[in-house]
Order: C-alpha cells, then sequence, then structure tokens
C-alpha cells in the first residue's frame, strides 16, 4: 500500500489499495461514450521482435474503454511494416500504425523541412511529437495518454491509473505517471535516482528557490515515460527530440499549464523494461548520452528562465551534484537491504562518476551553441505556417494501411 504524502506544487495521486479495477474501468467505459481515449505506443520495429510487446497487446486486447491505438513505428523497412500490420492487427481497437520511414510520411516530413519546421533527428521525442499532433489534428481523442513499448510489467490496471486524472472530472489536463523501478532484484532508474534528483537539489542549492526546479522536483518519477494529456493542449507543446524528451515535456507543461492542472498517479507497485548500458566510455550512448542531453535541456529551460549559465556555476554544481549523489547512495543500499534486493556500492558509484562528467559537458555543449533551438515546434505554429500539413498526415497515415 502506498503513502498519501503531498509534495510540492502539483498533486500526488495515490494507489491506497482501495478500489478494484472493475470499479475503475467500468468508469471510464462510461466516460470514454462522451470523451474517447486514444493509446499512443512509440516504438522500434525491433521492439515487435522483444518479450514485452506481445505480451502488452495482448492485454490492451482486453481493454474495454479504449477506441484508437496510435502505433509510432521507427527503423522499419517495407517488409517489416507489413509485418507490423499484422502483428498489431490482434487488437480489437482502430490501430493507426504511423510508419515513419515510408514515403508517404517521408514527404510530410520534407513538407515540414521546407518550412523549417521539420523535428529533424529520429529518435522517440521525433516519433511521440508525430503521433500527438496526428491524435490531436486528426480528431482522435479528447484524452491521449503515451506509454512505451518495452514493459515487462504492464498490466491493465496502468492505462487505467493513467488515463483517470485527465478522463474524469477532476481538472487535470496533464497526468504524468509514477512507480518503483526494480525488477525484483535489482533498483533500477539510475538516471532518476543517481543524477536527476541530486543534479535539481545542487541546483536549487547553487541558484536558490526557483518555482521551476521546485516544480522538477515535485516528480517522484520525472523520467517516466507514461503521462495522458488533454488533447486539446496538445497543439501548446514543444518537446526536445532527443533523449531529453521527458524533462523537456515537463518544462513544457509548467510553462503552458496550471499547477493545479498537473498531477502525477502511482501506476504499477513494480515496473521493469528494457535497461540502457551506462557506457561510461562514450558519451555518445547509453546512459552517458541520456544524462548529457537530460542536463542539457534543463540548462536551456533555465536560461530560458532568466538564469545566467557560467563555467564557474557548472563547476560548482558537479561538486554538489557529486556530493549530494554520493550520499544517495547510502540512502538506496539500506532502501535494497530491507527489501532483500542486491546491491552494489561500486557500479552505483562507477555510475555517478560517469553523471558527473555529464554535469560538466552538458554545460559546455549549451555554451557552445547557448541559442541552438531545443525543441521542435509545436503543432499551432505548424498549422499556422502549413494549414494543410494535418490533412496531410492523415492522409498519408490511411493511404499506408491501404
Amino acid at each position: 500500500m502506498s503513502d498519501f504524502h503531498q509534495n510540492g506544487p502539483i498533486a500526488t495521486l495515490h494507489d491506497l489499495g482501495t478500489r478494484s479495477l472493475a470499479s475503475l474501468e467500468a468508469e471510464l467505459t462510461h466516460i470514454a461514450r462522451r470523451r474517447p481515449l486514444a493509446l499512443i505506443i512509440p516504438s522500434l520495429y525491433s521492439e515487435l521482435e522483444g518479450p514485452a510487446l506481445g505480451p502488452m497487446l495482448d492485454t490492451i486486447a482486453e481493454i474495454p474503454y479504449l477506441s484508437t491505438i496510435i502505433i509510432g513505428l521507427d527503423q522499419a523497412d517495407r517488409e517489416q511494416y507489413l509485418h507490423a500490420q499484422k502483428f498489431f492487427a490482434r487488437l480489437p481497437q482502430t490501430v493507426h500504425i504511423l510508419w515513419h520511414d515510408g514515403p508517404r510520411l517521408r514527404d510530410v516530413d520534407a513538407q515540414l523541412a521546407a518550412a523549417g519546421l521539420s523535428p529533424g533527428q529520429p529518435g522517440k521525442g521525433r516519433n511521440v511529437w508525430y503521433c500527438l499532433g496526428f491524435a490531436a489534428t486528426c480528431g482522435m481523442a479528447e484524452v491521449v495518454a503515451v506509454h512505451d513499448a518495452d514493459i515487462l510489467t504492464y498490466d491493465r490496471a496502468l492505462p487505467a491509473k493513467l488515463f483517470y486524472p485527465v478522463a474524469s472530472d477532476a481538472g487535470f489536463g496533464f497526468c504524468k505517471g509514477y512507480y518503483a523501478r526494480s525488477n525484483g532484484t535489482h533498483l533500477g532508474g539510475r538516471v532518476s535516482r543517481l543524477f536527476l534528483t541530486p543534479l535539481l537539489r545542487a541546483l536549487k542549492l547553487a541558484l536558490g528557490p526557483l518555482s521551476f526546479l521546485e516544480f522538477l522536483d515535485a516528480f517522484r518519477y520525472p523520467l517516466s515515460g507514461e503521462f495522458a494529456v488533454a488533447a486539446g493542449d496538445i497543439s501548446k507543446l514543444r518537446i526536445p527530440a532527443n533523449w531529453g524528451l521527458e524533462i523537456g515535456l515537463l518544462s513544457e507543461v509548467y510553462r503552458s499549464l496550471n499547477p493545479k492542472q498537473v498531477c502525477q498517479v502511482d501506476i504499477a507497485a513494480r515496473y521493469d523494461h528494457k535497461h540502457q548500458t551506462l557506457s561510461p566510455d562514450d558519451a555518445t550512448r547509453g546512459l552517458s548520452r541520456m544524462s548529457r542531453e537530460i542536463a542539457l535541456s534543463i540548462y536551456r529551460k533555465l536560461a530560458t528562465e532568466g538564469v545566467t549559465l557560467t563555467p564557474e556555476l557548472f563547476r560548482a554544481l558537479k561538486a554538489s551534484y557529486l556530493r549530494g549523489a554520493l550520499d544517495l547512495i547510502q540512502h538506496y543500499h539500506s532502501d535494497a537491504r530491507l527489501n532483500g534486493l542486491e546491491y552494489s556500492f561500486h557500479d552505483e558509484e562507477v555510475a555517478v562518476e560517469a553523471f558527473s562528467r555529464a554535469v560538466i559537458e552538458a554545460g559546455e555543449d549549451y555554451l557552445a551553441t547557448p541559442f541552438e533551438p531545443a525543441y521542435i515546434s509545436n503543432w499551432s505554429r505548424v498549422i499556422s505556417a502549413l494549414p494543410d500539413i494535418p490533412e496531410a498526415l492523415c492522409d498519408a497515415v490511411a493511404r499506408d494501411a491501404a
């Protein structure tokens, strides 16, 4: 059973174990009659061959309140796209597959590029951006939820709890999922535990109280890939194309929505999915790259808040981050022992050393390119510049499926 602690400017919704899934799904089914709900799953083709996505689809097929499933498919050739159509055909809901490597969506992207509005580099951020735009501009739903394609511990309660705060009449426009990252033997979530949390606390120590940092630090798992959003708010949001997606999205939610419209919800007692390698000796791969791009996203947002970022600040930040992260290792060791989990001080400290380099390297990236655009243009701007793009996008997806 969860606690009921509230912290920071956003609402935290807990799973107290007192409501049945049947009751929650029945209410969502009633809501969905007037407010259609759509689920977005960004996916690499390789995930169709992994251990998680097939069982996930078998579970999703049983969900009564979902009318639409939107799949963002990356890294697939024509033959693989045709296989994906058959793979997702097991779902009884209406399924739309955005084949991002197909000629029709590449043509849409070329039109955006000609206007300087293409999301650019392939990646999860680009995938999610197109899927959100498709859901919002093609009138697929009033509430959209997004989750990853590699969740090994998936069950029907996860999407139900994710959708409910936004779909119900509680007044929320954005909901972020949180959970305990563990596979039952080890603690997961190294980037969140050992990088983001101590980085945010080091920034607050260096810069003093800033509402943006307080907002981020209020989330129990700010790097989770699971969120729900009102379709009417999608066109306001700009997101990064890289590993900074989750933090960048929260930054835009902070800018665009009142904190009273934002919540986080406990969606799983335990959550496990594909683990990235640390790659401590290669800053272009794995968690080393992820942490660097997350830090860069935060730095760029702080600059828009009027914060002056200097080499001296980044050096002080690294020292403060390192001390705080090492202290947290002691806390997590005790947590792991209480729960009977294996724990390696050495592995955790190797991760912290790699992440401390990311603090500085992201600062160097920012200072070298302070005016580089950090986000993909939002859909309001796209539609203003190219009013025919929504119709072209909807048509491309439909013609691919024909």
